[in-house]
């Protein structure tokens, strides 16, 4: 953040708080508090009524009030994805406020800006239960908002990817058609020309994005929903089932992120029939539960499981041969 864009936002943080200390400005826009003392005097040098006392904090004057800033493109996208998480994610009891607010966003915007989240709503889709999701890793936010205005604005984008943790990586140049969150993480929905095919890409295996000067021909019988709801159709989402001790099945049942299909109940618990787009995600969630899980169906996720554990084992020095059969 530029100085300029820093003294807009010290008046907005100043605005939205009654009295704001010096150490707390400086830890949220992440800089000293003799810089924020500088910050301060130029905002008033310029006519900003802000009052201080020392040791107790700042203020802006009441009847101040900076004007509305218009929000940029970064800023617009970020609370449209923000809103389609929570429409996800949380009570239903909050959709309904959550949709107006988004209605009111857009209304607010420039017509340019309208028709660009009106083409981000096209690329982004969300897939979930209405769940707390555990946020999202660093690694994936940093390249989100680049491949979604990538696909917005039908760039080619040139990406460093690691398919798994053994394999190297392999540079690929791809047409991203959109983003979408399933499984609980981020994935790109591209035309891998390496390939000469779609491919999800997962985010957090992304090492690098590069966005090319080059724009792609529009595909136009591609439907981001469409594509998604074929491949659930064709069964791509992999058919398993899971034994949950009765002690671990209310977590099971409020932790997972993907679709249970069917429940039946056993003498010292349950076998759970998911139907999950990850077997890599579903093998280390299930490894969390210790000995009150079993991977049941299919093998290659009882493969996975144990793959898992043994890795841990050898990390922390363990013989791999003291794998309990517990954990598969």
């Amino acid at each position: 953040m530029n100085r300029t864009d820093r003294l807009v936002a010290m008046v907005m943080f100043l605005q939205g708080r009654r009295l704001v200390r010096a150490e707390d400005m400086a830890k949220h826009f992440e800089i000293s508090v003799r810089t924020v003392y500088r910050d301060l005097s130029a905002l008033s040098e310029a006519g900003v009524p802000i009052s201080g006392e020392p040791g107790v904090g700042y203020s802006l004057m009441k009847s101040y009030h900076l004007p509305p800033v218009m929000l940029t493109v970064e800023e617009a996208s970020a609370l449209f994805v923000g809103a389609e998480l929570a429409r996800q994610f949380t009570d239903g009891s909050l959709q309904p406020p959550i949709e107006a607010a988004v209605l009111k966003l857009r209304a607010i915007l420039p017509q340019d800006r309208q028709d660009y989240l009106e083409q981000l709503g096209k690329k982004t889709v969300v897939i979930g239960p209405a769940a707390a999701s555990g946020g999202t890793p660093s690694a994936e936010r940093e390249w989100l908002l680049p491949l979604q205005e990538a696909a917005v604005r039908r760039r080619v984008v040139k990406i460093r990817y690691r398919a798994r943790a053994r394999d190297d990586d392999t540079v690929r140049t791809v047409e991203p058609l959109g983003v979408v969150f399933y499984a609980a993480g981020w994935y790109l929905v591209a035309w891998c020309r390496l390939r000469g095919d779609l491919r999800h890409f997962r985010l957090d295996r992304i090492r690098m994005v590069e966005t090319q000067e080059e724009v792609f021909e529009p595909r136009a019988e591609f439907s981001l929903a469409t594509h998604l709801q074929e491949g659930a159709a064709q069964e791509q989402t992999i058919r398993t089932r899971i034994w949950f001790s009765r002690h671990a099945l209310d977590r099971a049942r409020r932790e997972s992120l993907i679709a249970i299909v069917e429940e039946k109940t056993t003498s010292d618990g349950a076998e759970i029939v998911m139907a999950t787009y990850s077997l890599g995600w579903l093998a280390s969630w299930l490894l969390s539960f210790g000995g009150e899980a079993e991977a049941l169906e299919p093998e290659s996720l009882r493969q996975q499981v144990r793959t898992i554990a043994e890795n841990a084992l050898r990390r922390h020095g363990s013989a791999v041969g003291c794998v309990e059969s517990q954990f598969v």
